[in-house]
């Protein structure tokens, strides 16, 4: 299995797993300093539509495939399989919720990508419980 789509130096790897968890300051720098797409992703992630919009304008689509993925969206599941972004798209399942996926990714030896899959599957996770929320929603 390949990193495409993922080819970055493990410290920025590991500054995007600050970033999706929601460090700020490690946010901005990835934008400030030549990885605006994993900058960007935190805030698509999110459901942020200018970042999601600017990750398929700016040659990211694969990222917000992930996102769409990890979204249960079965389109770009596929889309991730057909374009051979096998990792991408394990972290896309992984993402969702599938546990089987990530103890094989941990086994595999691609466990800097279970971890950033199992963060983004917390911030899924933290969305819905948001959009759950009795207290959280409108009456209009």
């Amino acid at each position: 299995m390949t990193q495409k789509g993922l080819n970055y130096d493990t410290k920025i790897l590991v500054a995007w797993g600050e970033s999706i968890s929601g460090n700020k300051k490690i946010t901005e720098w990835l934008m400030k300093n030549g990885y605006s797409e994993l900058g960007l992703f935190h805030f698509a992630l999110r459901n942020e539509a200018r970042s999601r919009q600017w990750l398929l304008d700016n040659k990211a689509s694969h990222l917000l495939a992930l996102i769409n993925g990890i979204e249960g969206n079965k389109d770009a599941l596929k889309w991730l399989k057909d374009h051979q972004f096998e990792l991408l798209f394990k972290m896309a399942l992984v993402g969702d919720g599938h546990e089987d996926v990530y103890e094989d990714l941990n086994k595999t030896g691609f466990k800097l990508f279970a971890m950033l899959a199992k963060k983004m599957n917390q911030v899924k996770q933290e969305i819905e419980e948001q959009n759950n929320d009795i207290h959280r929603i409108s009456r209009d």
